[in-house]
């Protein structure tokens, strides 16, 4: 393993730990006693994706995960969220036991995962995936949505105690000058 500050051949392994399905191991330059860290992950295969043009390319997993940091750009979530979601993704398409895997498959596993994450990032990758011809589409995907499972991750901007208060008054914006 090259050493990343001075590209000596040799480094020593200090430590080494099982995560989930990589080997994270620390190691230390036997030149310039830099320390640093790898992660090695199990190669079990070339998957192929079949595309809807019959096309086929080999399994990409980065190309997975720009699409669902795409989706979840600006959305709350965890540090590492997205990194585990694509995990999960490719060792359930290994777990097909198929070398050869439609393109649907990956987006609809993808579209699965986001829909349990994060609504937002499920109706953004949607839209794209599913490529909606008109509102009418997306209001129908928002809707079924909606009747599936309450939005319970997403806080109100009013309370329904507030909202429905007799003595709440609306301020007059209408005559301010700016």
């Amino acid at each position: 393993m090259k050493c990343p500050h001075c590209n000596h051949e040799d480094s020593k392994v200090t430590d080494s730990r099982d995560v989930e399905d990589t080997v994270r191991r620390r190691r230390q330059c036997l030149s310039c006693g830099f320390r640093f860290t790898t992660y090695e992950r199990i190669h079990t295969g070339n998957m192929v994706i079949i595309k809807k043009d019959r096309r086929r390319e080999s399994f990409d997993r980065n190309k997975v995960a720009t699409g669902i940091h795409k989706a979840c750009e600006k959305r709350p979530l965890p540090t590492g969220t997205i990194e585990k979601l694509v995990d999960e993704i490719e060792s359930g398409l290994l777990g097909l036991g198929r070398v050869e895997i439609p393109s649907t498959a990956v987006g609809e596993a993808v579209m699965d995962k986001l829909k349990e994450l994060d609504h937002i990032a499920y109706i953004r990758f949607a839209s794209v995936y599913r490529d909606f011809a008109d509102i009418t589409s997306l209001k129908r995907e928002v809707d079924t949505l909606i009747e599936g499972k309450p939005l319970a991750s997403q806080l109100p901007l009013i309370t329904d105690e507030e909202f429905s208060s007799p003595g709440r008054r609306r301020k007059d914006t209408s005559s301010k000058r700016f």
